[in-house]
């Protein structure tokens, strides 16, 4: 292709059009084969068979045949001819750019004429490698080994080249800057190639790069103008992120523009208030209008000042929200003229977009005409979604809302002086509600405005409603339930105490121990609910200790594994180095068995319930959205199940107590109460979620307790005395007259001697004339006149060594505290039984002695 100096009959052929050789000796060397076949025809003719002849003959006649049937067909064809060699000079002769054709190493195949025009290009009239021609450059020497390389590899490679004075260098005497654009690609494989080959292109680029360099010039300068203009400027994108700000803006802001970067700042830093979404929204149609929009803007160091923005915002043809492009006018200076009417508007534009409720007008169809900053956030809505302009206002609104809200649009529109509020909910669902204030607007020529609405966010304080209503009706349940348990424990205390006694006296084998033994195991299962009642009243009695949570949770599996049955599947995690709590053990392992049965009983077929425990940070516990549970560091223990889940109207109320969805006769309806009742008395929190079809899952956080020195986490329990026989001196004081006689006999029977006493008053009598000689005092915490810790202070100031065990069916909440605070005090729950009360007396006193 190289179209160089030469006679056009040395001018090369192009590699891909040159013709095939040895064709022409191909078709001599055939026709000399046919020859000699026919002379040792006509010199052999009588010897050879005839049969032979006619074979010989019929074969020639069919690959005759043939070869006309292939050639008609297109599978032969006549070799090419030198017609190419015009086209192909024609195309590359017509590049703009000088072209070369070269093997791997450097050694030029071919060049079209654009490439013998660079200076260089020719050395003896014959054409030179692209390296070579670029070898006196030293500017170039990276940029021509790093193409050489991908030359030698096969893969293309680009490269702009700078050279002072071109390709003449300082011969040109000129100090110009010259680029060249350099390129190198493998050309494809095609017949007749012997070698891979690579094509180069070399293109003077200099009055691009000139062109650039203006527009580039032109540019600055209009940035520079921009910047430099006495009058702010900004633009934002669709999420509100501030992309790009002039000097004159950030100035005002306090920005340095050096450190300035896109992305960063959002408009909420620099718009005072809910004003963001006043400077989101742009027209339904598409269409670019610019708003004058009055507002403070926010410096750096969270001062604010008045400024007048115009400001133009479209969506696209998507319904997203494009770029904006704002102009800020200064509004702190005017005139003497101006001042009085700029400093009331400045006054307005504040209140209207610095008020704490939401404002909004709207025309004679209820369509929104023009809303003030803080309605976007108290109707949660992102102007990222459609535009809200000229959209009909009921569409925020659920569907129960929308009527009573057109009849106060209808009200304001006839000029009505008192229009009653409208109580609404959101058309987005949620727990989102609104109070809607509407009144009517003046008319006035060229206004759409008729209508003016006040909106106040009512959210929180209906959830607060709920919330107290809620906590009211638990309350006033939880004192029924807790005084019935206290009055049944005392009961409870004298059966099962008794049903003890006798059965010292008829051993199995006789007639009346097993009624005896069925008095007793009724009066346990009465006891049970009465224990389930006082969980959920919160009236029991806590003793909390330091907890290390997964290690418990991993001694449980055993029970609740045979508590699911094989059925089912259980599954323990444990996230990383879970923090301590202080909770009562006995009762978070009984807030974890009754989660697990219950999920249990929710899959009769089968099915996985997990239990997870892992720790909460307080920044993550910001980004939860549960009631009432302030952010702290928590543990969390999940308990989830892929049961039948619940719907909305049963999850409200399955903490109830009595509340229960299985057939009668198969639950009280106490378990989920208990472990309401026991995770609050443990200052936790508890929230389900569930999903018909799907399952349940409950989260437990309890706060994170941070041990003292010296603290250690609880461990087991000592094994139980086996003696209960003792000598001590125990006073016993209890207002129930049959608690307190099956608790002396329970004592006086293993050796114990015994003081009585019914009230705290009687109490004191009884130590004055035994001269305060006792070894341990057993007190009921309830009584009349003076309680069990009243009795305890006066005890105190004469004995304040003397050991005390409180028995009580409940204990108010304050005295409930002071016994959990006091480590002296030991508490016995009504009802007890005979081998209870004794070995509870036996370990107190069996410390004391040890001591």
């Amino acid at each position: 292709m190289a179209r160089l100096p030469l006679d056009e009959d040395n001018y090369p052929d192009p590699l891909v059009t040159r013709p095939r050789g040895g064709g022409l000796w191909r078709v001599v060397a055939l026709a000399g084969f046919f020859i000699l076949i026919a002379v040792l025809l006509a010199t052999l003719g009588d010897n050879i068979p005839a049969d032979l002849i006619l074979i010989f003959v019929g074969l020639l006649a069919v690959v005759g045949v043939f070869c006309l049937f292939a050639f008609a067909a297109g599978l032969f064809h006549f070799g090419a001819s030198d017609s190419g060699t015009g086209l192909s000079q024609a195309i590359v002769d017509s590049l703009p750019f000088g072209a070369v054709v070269t093997d791997r190493t450097g050694k030029v195949a071919y060049a079209n004429a654009r490439y013998g025009e660079f200076s260089g290009g020719l050395s003896d009239g014959v054409p030179v490698s692209v390296p070579r021609l670029f070898a006196g450059q030293p500017e170039a020497s990276e940029a021509i080994y790093r193409l050489a390389r991908a030359a030698r590899e096969g893969r293309p490679a680009i490269e702009d080249i700078r050279l002072i004075g071109g390709l003449d260098g300082s011969t040109s005497g000129t100090s110009k800057a010259y680029w060249y654009r350099v390129g190198v690609r493998a050309l494809p494989e095609f017949e007749g190639s012997r070698e891979p080959l690579v094509l180069w292109s070399v293109e003077d680029i200099t009055r691009d790069r000139e062109r650039q360099d203006n527009a580039f010039i032109e540019l600055q300068r209009a940035i520079d103008y921009l910047d430099h203009a006495p009058a702010g400027f900004f633009s934002s994108d669709a999420s509100g992120r501030i992309q790009y700000l002039n000097s004159t803006l950030a100035d005002w802001l306090g920005y340095d523009l050096a450190e300035f970067e896109s992305d960063i700042v959002q408009l909420k830093d620099i718009v005072r208030g809910d004003g963001a979404s006043l400077l989101m929204r742009g027209r339904s149609d598409g269409e670019i209008g610019t708003e004058v929009i009055d507002i403070d803007l926010v410096r750096r160091n969270g001062t604010s000042f008045p400024v007048r923005l115009l400001h133009r915002a479209a969506r696209l043809a998507d319904g997203e929200l494009g770029e904006t492009r704002t102009l800020v006018l200064d509004r702190r200076q005017g005139t003497d003229k101006e001042e009085a009417l700029r400093a009331a508007e400045v006054r307005f534009s504040r209140f209207f977009n610095d008020t704490p409720f939401a404002i909004a007008t709207l025309d004679s169809n209820g369509r929104i005409v023009r809303t003030n900053a803080p309605f976007s956030r108290i109707f949660d809505w992102s102007g990222g979604e459609q535009s809200i302009d000229l959209q009909p206002m009921a569409d925020l609104l659920s569907e129960q809302s929308r009527e009573p809200f057109a009849d106060a649009i209808t009200a304001a529109l006839s000029e009505k002086s008192e229009i009653e509020p409208v109580d609404a909910s959101l058309a987005k669902g949620g727990d989102l509600a609104v109070r809607l204030y509407v009144s009517g607007s003046e008319e006035v020529a060229g206004s759409p405005e008729r209508v003016n609405v006040y909106a106040l966010d009512m959210t929180e304080q209906r959830k607060l409603e709920a919330q107290f209503a809620q906590g009211q009706k638990m309350q006033a349940v939880g004192q029924l339930a807790g005084g019935v348990a206290h009055d049944f424990n005392n009961v409870l205390t004298a059966i099962i105490g008794f049903s003890d006694l006798l059965l010292l006296k008829h051993k199995p084998g006789d007639p009346s121990f097993a009624d005896l033994m069925s008095i007793k195991n009724s009066a346990n299962r009465a006891a049970g609910l009465t224990r389930q009642l006082l969980a959920f009243s919160r009236r029991q009695t806590l003793r909390p200790q330091v907890l290390e949570i997964p290690g418990h949770i991993d001694d449980l599996t055993v029970l609740l594994k045979r508590l699911i049955g094989e059925q089912i599947t259980l599954g323990v995690e444990h996230g990383p180095n879970v923090w301590p709590v202080k909770a009562d053990l006995v009762q978070l392992e009984q807030v974890v068995v009754n989660l697990v049965v219950n999920a249990r009983d929710a899959m009769e077929s089968g099915g996985n319930i997990v239990l997870r425990t892992r720790n909460v940070t307080e920044a993550e516990a910001h980004t939860f959205n549960y009631t009432g549970m302030p952010p702290a560091d928590y543990v969390l223990i999940e308990v989830e199940d892929t049961g039948t889940g619940m719907p909305p109207d049963v999850l409200e109320k399955i903490f109830e107590p009595f509340f229960s969805t299985k057939e009668l006769g198969k639950g009280t309806g106490l378990g989920l109460s208990t472990v309401y009742g026991i995770v609050k008395q443990s200052s936790g929190f508890i929230y389900p979620d569930s999903e018909l079809g799907k399952g349940t899952t409950f989260r437990i956080f309890l706060p994170r307790h941070l041990p003292s020195e010296g603290e250690a986490p609880a461990k087991l329990a000592a094994a139980p005395v086996k003696d209960l026989t003792g000598h001590e001196r125990i006073l016993l004081v209890e207002d129930e007259d049959s608690v307190r006689a099956f608790s002396a006999r329970a004592l006086r029977a293993t050796g114990y001697e015994v003081f009585e006493a019914d009230s705290g008053d009687e109490a004191l009598d009884v130590l004055d004339d035994m001269d305060w000689q006792i070894d341990l005092m057993i007190s009921d915490v309830v009584m009349p006149e003076m309680d069990g810790p009243a009795l305890l202070i006066k005890v105190r100031e004469k004995m304040p060594d003397l050991k005390v065990i409180f028995v009580s069916g409940y204990a108010e909440e304050n005295v409930r505290q002071d016994i959990a605070d006091d480590t002296s005090v030991e508490f016995l729950p009504k009802p007890y039984s005979l081998d209870q009360i004794n070995t509870k007396v036996k370990d107190v006193l069996g410390k004391i002695d040890g001591e």
